[in-house]
């Protein structure tokens, strides 16, 4: 169901003794042989190494593929190089480069020749993904053993480039981060013979205030492409004209009537399109005190959103904005920090928290931190959040734990996304046609 992902120490600890010259070998032999079966036609290979572990790689792998005929040397003149070999900085390396480091690196990007890197581009944090300055952009990245949490959260996962995993003899060990693989869709419950539209699931989906009724449908209509069996909304009266006219299999009802609603849910969705007023506020604050089933909270029930105390399970699923919000920091600090912001939310809230993103991050307390990079540019566009909202409810709804509702909403966001013909010119509404096969196998 996931891969494990390696921080700087978990790799330490995993080569400990070990011959660290045949672990050399097998790495720069792994790094030497990607460069031939990726660019068959490169005749210059120019390698820049560092002074440490992973400058030996480097150089290794540049004698290797000196004896497979190529021209291939060390140097820090790229002019004619067809193709670069990064061995500038290694899994260690934390902070930003010198300035004669980060100037080098410079000229690696300003290079058009692609770069291969060796373990992790050199420049970013191999345990966070963090760049805090100057970092190689690579085409192909040949790590050793597993993937380095660098190379699956941003930023540093968008300078990855291809990601190859090269085997080195060691042992596989638990891990303090995984990635989520396409697998972990197996746990969603299916519908069988005995359920019926409740045992299947039911959601209740709150929200919908006058002029943000769109979301509202979005959400109620996720869930049930998301295989729940019933869905009810509740939106403000004056919004009723609107869903009633939109929504066809969902029951609808207002505000006022969302305690016998929520009798008959199995899980809530509350947020998408609520509003920001005195009203909305108090009716967020009032759920989470009386509900006894899981809710997953979104959009504006964040705003503004307080620690709190439920027996029942949470689910928060911010963006880098809304999240910034929740820990009193800007939202281009959590796109710097992406993994330290989702702890102090989970710290702070003690529930399951989903971090949006192409690289979406899902903590809980006291259980390892997963990351699912299923999907495409796709999802960048208004309304993927509601999409991503709907699917968590359903999952929640259906008896799932809510970190593997979250891991597996965003694995069957993704999936339905890489599942869309043309990709380009894609809504959100799209995914709605592609996620029943996405959960189908």
């Amino acid at each position: 169901m996931v891969e494990p992902l390696y921080t700087a120490d978990e790799m330490r600890v995993g080569e400990a003794g070990h011959d660290v010259a045949e672990l050399v070998e097998r790495a720069a032999r792994a790094v030497a042989e990607q460069v031939l079966e990726r660019f068959p036609d490169a005749r210059r290979i120019v390698g820049v190494c560092g002074g440490g572990a992973n400058g030996g790689d480097g150089r290794i792998a540049l004698r290797l593929l000196k004896e497979a005929g190529r021209e291939a040397e060390e140097s820090h003149d790229l002019g004619g190089a067809d193709v670069v070999v990064d061995a500038l900085f290694g899994t260690g390396f934390q902070g930003a480069p010198r300035e004669d480091a980060a100037a080098l690196i410079e000229r690696i990007n300003a290079r058009e020749a692609p770069v291969v890197a060796v373990d992790i581009p050199s420049g970013v944090d191999a345990s966070t993904g963090e760049v805090p300055g100057a970092a190689v952009e690579a085409a192909v990245t040949v790590t050793f053993h597993g993937r380095k949490v660098g190379l699956a959260v941003g930023p540093g996962a968008r300078l990855a480039g291809d990601v190859v995993v090269a085997g080195i003899g060691l042992t596989p060990a638990d891990t303090a981060h995984a990635r989520v693989t396409r697998a972990v869709l197996g746990l969603v419950p299916a519908k069988t013979a005995r359920d019926n539209k409740y045992s299947a699931g039911s959601v209740l989906v709150v929200g919908g205030a006058p002029g943000m009724t769109g979301a509202i449908c979005l959400v109620a209509e996720t869930a049930l492409r998301a295989d729940a069996g019933y869905v009810m909304v509740a939106v403000p009266e004056a919004s009723l004209p609107v869903v009633e006219a939109k929504l066809l299999e969902p029951v609808k009802g207002t505000w006022a009537e969302v305690d016998r609603l929520a009798e008959k849910a199995g899980a809530v969705a509350l947020g998408p399109g609520l509003g920001r007023t005195a009203e909305a506020r108090a009716l967020v604050d009032q759920l989470l005190r009386e509900l006894d089933v899981p809710v997953v909270l979104d959009a504006d029930a964040l705003f503004g959103l307080e620690p709190f105390d439920r027996v029942a399970s949470t689910v928060l699923t911010p963006h880098s904005g809304e999240l910034a919000r929740l820990v009193g920091e800007e939202s281009r600090w959590v796109d710097a920090h992406r993994l330290e912001a989702l702890r102090r939310a989970v710290d702070r809230f003690g529930c399951t928290v989903l971090l949006k993103g192409a690289d979406t991050l899902i903590g809980a307390p006291g259980k390892r931190v997963l990351v699912c990079d299923l999907g495409t540019p796709a999802l960048a566009t208004a309304g993927t959040g509601d999409v991503l909202t709907g699917i968590v409810a359903a999952f929640l709804a259906k008896g799932l734990e809510p970190r593997t509702a979250a891991a597996a909403a965003a694995a069957a966001g993704g999936v339905a996304a890489e599942l869309l013909d043309p990709q380009r010119g894609a809504v959100a509404s799209d995914l709605l046609t592609t996620l029943p096969r996405a959960l189908s196998g």
